[in-house]
């Protein structure tokens, strides 16, 4: 078991103005399970890398004091020289006892084939070799898993690899389990098989930290519910149904996910143009089956289906980053399919928001990269300007606008990554999982410029596990795939 204390702690990237976590008094007793909420930027994801000690000194500004178990996990990693590689820092972090899983699991994904990188953390932590394998096919068991351990990482889905990064914590068996955002990437019923398997994990011996905006099904899992004022310091801290009872309605207008809360749907008010994109029986081979999908103006097509169904790879043949292996792509009355176009004419007809919003971040400054796409098409300083200044106003981004875009929250990036779609007004987006990471608020303001978009005639194709969004917004849905194979029977040795 772990305990953790943390006394006037606060925390600021380097080169930000604003602290991402600051004067946070916080104790968690041995196994206690707590659920971290507040809205989007509010330092949950900070926090939790904190307590993993995967804060670099020379990234960023620290006060206050954080520990486990008496032991700063910032000091001890710094006194023997900080682990940049992400299999160096979950070996720093095993001697803790702590495990995390991060909003983006292929961060921690470090082997080429599934069970090896289960086994990976074991063999850091010095598990005796006999009980690796054993302990490498029970948790991809708990997680329900449905690959044979020599499945290469590089095939999963995101959702998939959600599984097999929380399988791999879960075999270090941590007396600290901190989990972020850990069923964002996930379907429904995936969903149901992490909450039991995290269920099934945490016994009184484990402590439990857990940031998700799904609340009301995290709630099965937790004790406690902490939320985080943004700024600083602790708004409330208690039993789940008081801290909802007395701060329900304020909490869900501050934007926090609070049960209960209805969103009201926004559907299309009139008919939708004729098909922007249509795609006719396209395959990848190992990724999509054949599929047809088309997408018109004026309306918002939402494409949903189990983890590995395809999604996120049918979302790059619409967008032109990714060439069929068979069938065909028309779009905007070309002869060519898109991923055959110029950068410049794929750019201005068709916005991509990927699975990861880092995967497309390529500048060290969010204004940059908002100014980069309408730079690449011959836009004039001051049209880069003007659209720069409007999408950050749109999206919540202005105080951020000279940030890091990897020192953003899992939220922020999100928004940044639709933000850099639109910033060449395509007429098609193509969005990959557009709601991931969003408070209430940011939410409502992102389904709300969308709704924009569709009155303004674009189209708009959405990848989503998001049932809200989807009753919300949604004009048409094109469900793929039928359930995920059944588990295989695995082998204890590699």
């Amino acid at each position: 078991m772990s305990e953790v204390q943390l006394r006037g702690f606060g925390w600021r990237h380097a080169g930000r103005r604003a602290w991402a976590v600051r004067e946070l008094d916080l104790h968690i007793r041995h196994g206690e399970r707590v659920l971290l909420l507040g809205p989007s930027g509010a330092g949950k994801s900070t926090l939790l890398a904190a307590l993993a000690g995967l804060l670099p000194e020379d990234s960023g500004e620290s006060e206050g004091t954080i520990e486990i178990d008496g032991i700063s996990p910032l000091k001890a990693f710094r006194s023997s020289g900080f682990p940049r590689r992400p299999e160096d820092q979950a070996s720093a972090a095993a001697q803790f006892q702590v495990g995390i899983v991060f909003q983006d699991p292929q961060t921690q994904l470090v082997m080429a084939r599934s069970g090896d990188d289960v086994a990976f953390g074991c063999e850091n932590r010095g598990v005796p070799a006999g009980e690796i394998w054993p302990r490498v096919s029970d948790a991809l068991d708990r997680v329900g898993f449905p690959y044979p351990i020599t499945r290469s990482t590089s095939a999963l889905s995101g959702g998939e690899a959600q599984r097999l990064a929380l399988a791999g914590v879960l075999a270090l068996r941590p007396g600290l389990l901190l989990l972020d955002e850990p069923t964002a990437n996930l379907d429904p019923s995936g969903a149901e098989l992490i909450r039991e398997a995290v269920a099934r994990a945490t016994g009184p011996e484990t402590t439990l930290i857990i940031v998700e905006h799904r609340v009301a099904e995290a709630l099965t899992l937790v004790d406690r519910v902490v939320v985080l004022e943004p700024g600083g310091g602790v708004r409330a801290d208690g039993a789940p149904e008081m801290i909802f009872a007395a701060y329900g309605d304020k909490l869900a207008d501050e934007g926090v996910w609070v049960p209960g809360f209805s969103t009201p749907p926004v559907k299309a008010t009139t008919k939708a143009d004729p098909d922007l994109v249509r795609a006719e029986h396209v395959t990848v081979p190992g990724r999509l089956a054949p599929v047809s999908i088309a997408a018109g103006a004026g309306e918002v097509v939402a494409v949903t289906g189990p983890n590995g169904a395809g999604k996120s790879t049918l979302a790059l043949l619409l967008g032109g980053l990714l060439a069929p292996a068979s069938g065909r792509i028309e779009a905007f009355g070309d002869r060519q399919p898109p991923h055959r176009w110029r950068a410049a004419t794929l750019t201005q007809r068709i916005g991509s928001v990927f699975q990861n919003p880092e995967h497309q971040f390529v500048t060290s400054r969010v204004a940059d990269e908002l100014a980069l796409g309408p730079r690449r098409v011959g836009r004039s300083p001051d049209e880069v300007r003007r659209i720069v200044d409007d999408l950050l106003d749109r999206l919540r981004l202005t105080k951020l606008a000279a940030a890091n875009p990897y020192t953003l929250s899992g939220g922020e990036a999100r928004r940044l990554s639709v933000a850099t779609a639109l910033a060449t007004a395509p007429r098609l987006l193509v969005l990959d999982e557009p709601t991931f990471g969003q408070d209430r608020r940011t939410w409502r303001e992102l389904v709300d410029l969308l709704a924009g978009l569709r009155a303004e005639g674009h189209g708009i194709v959405a990848v989503t596990h998001d049932d809200a969004f989807v009753r919300t917004l949604a004009d048409r849905v094109v469900p793929l795939g039928a359930a995920e194979p059944a588990p295989l029977p695995r082998r204890l040795l590699p």
